[in-house]
């Protein structure tokens, strides 16, 4: 919680939440996913996706089109002007981390790879 509430906080002068941030910064790391894998690969519900992907749309920072094969998927890309918004949020969500982590000082490598294999861990 801690965590989530130094990201808000730190993402307010930009317009954005923690959770659009999340789905902002993975389509910068996805090629046009579906709202399906996106919700995959960042652990939110998928009704929760859609709700924040047409909000996103909305606001004009992603666009949402019909897969030409299965019009039934859904698939997100940013647009230019989600791209402008999220990149400066991914230098400051970084800062953040770094800060977070400076205590640890050599141990941060070792910390982020136990964190990284504990969350792999399925849990459903």
């Amino acid at each position: 919680m801690k965590w989530r509430t130094a990201v808000d906080r730190a993402l307010d002068p930009l317009g954005l939440t923690h959770a659009q941030y999340v789905v902002l910064a993975s389509l910068l790391a996805l090629d046009r996913p579906s709202q399906r894998e996106l919700a995959d690969h960042t652990g939110l519900e998928p009704l929760y996706v859609s709700k924040l992907a047409r909000a996103l749309e909305a606001s004009e920072l992603i666009s949402r089109t019909r897969d030409t094969v299965d019009t039934r998927t859904v698939r997100l890309e940013l647009t230019e002007r989600g791209r402008s918004t999220v990149e400066p949020a991914v230098a400051l969500v970084s800062s953040l981390l770094d800060r977070l982590l400076a205590p640890l000082g050599e141990r941060t490598g070792a910390f982020s790879r136990e964190l990284t294999e504990l969350l792999a861990v399925p849990l459903d």
